[in-house]
């Protein structure tokens, strides 16, 4: 058995606990970029990510990105980052990389109708932008403000359902009618079994449903997963229903099987690298080394050899 596959769940949690103590997080923070930090995020400052940003278009991929944060604490917070955005926007001309955001950095947690005007005046400029699915709490007022974005005119805007949770089939049927664009995902907070499918087995179910049912549609389909399986299948339904190559892209997280992005590329699929920035990085580090050994291993052998 490699050392990847040693690590068990109980492991990983210990030392992700261990990882978010408050001297260990100060520790990080200080050398984090340095110590392997900068395989999944693009740099501390929008300079630092442009040049990423184009040289994966240079490899035939494609981008979005995020400043990294999330809630805000008052209206001229929201106001900030939407000021940020706007320059990311300006920024992007001329790169394959496109816009995706939490509505929590605009102030969804202040007042949903801030969210939907900061939102908005983003969109208004054209480029396309996909809202960010977040915690359970989140997820009406999230597609109610994407509803209200399309019912204005508006087709350059995205939006993402989490296959575990057991309402996101009833919201696919809901939304069909508008033609999405929609990011499948899995899902990644942790929410209650009464909300939520607890077991894998069940999760990976539903993300199969789920996605089916969205290629099956008439909108666009962002396969977002660096599952072999998952993304196998999805080639192969496709091919046997005749679903176009210009109907769906896959998507994975910078850093995050590199290979198996540019191999997919090189099949002549179009695949989009999720590259985020911003100093904010700590928690989205902590995430990204919670989700697979190999991120975990990685980082503490940099951290030992630092």
């Amino acid at each position: 058995m490699g050392l990847a596959a040693g690590v068990n769940h109980a492991m990983r949690s210990a030392i992700l606990a261990a990882a978010d103590s408050p001297r260990v997080r100060r520790f990080v923070s200080k050398h984090g970029m340095r110590l392997g930090a900068g395989r999944f995020v693009a740099g501390e400052t929008l300079d630092e990510c442009i040049p990423v940003l184009r040289s994966l278009g240079e490899r035939g991929l494609y981008a979005n990105t995020t400043l990294l944060g999330e809630g805000v604490r008052d209206e001229h917070e929201a106001a900030a980052v939407v000021v940020r955005y706007e320059e990311v926007l300006d920024r992007l001309a001329g790169t394959k990389a496109n816009v995706a955001l939490k509505l929590t950095h605009l102030g969804l947690e202040l007042d949903e109708e801030l969210a939907y005007a900061n939102l908005e005046r983003l969109v208004a400029r054209g480029s396309f932008i996909r809202i960010d699915m977040e915690q359970s709490a989140f997820v009406d007022a999230t597609l109610r403000i994407y509803r209200r974005l399309r019912d204005a005119g508006f087709e350059n805007v995205g939006a993402v359902l989490q296959a575990y949770l057991y309402r996101s089939g009833d919201d696919l049927a809901a939304l069909a009618p508008l033609r999405p664009n929609l990011r499948i995902v899995k899902g990644a907070y942790l929410e209650p079994a009464a909300i939520a499918y607890p077991a894998k087995p069940d999760v990976d179910a539903a993300y199969v449903r789920l996605l089916e049912e969205s290629l099956s549609g008439d909108g666009y389909t962002a396969v977002a997963t660096h599952d072999d399986r998952m993304i196998e299948h999805a080639i192969r339904f496709t091919e046997e229903h005749g679903i176009g190559r210009d109907r769906f892209e896959f998507q994975m997280l910078y850093g995050v099987r590199p290979r198996l992005q540019q191999d997919l590329a090189a099949r002549g699929y179009k695949v989009l690298v999720a590259t985020p920035y911003g100093p904010e990085w700590y928690p989205y580090l902590m995430r990204r080394l919670g989700e697979r050994p190999a991120n975990l291993l990685f980082f503490v052998r940099n951290l030992i050899r630092g």
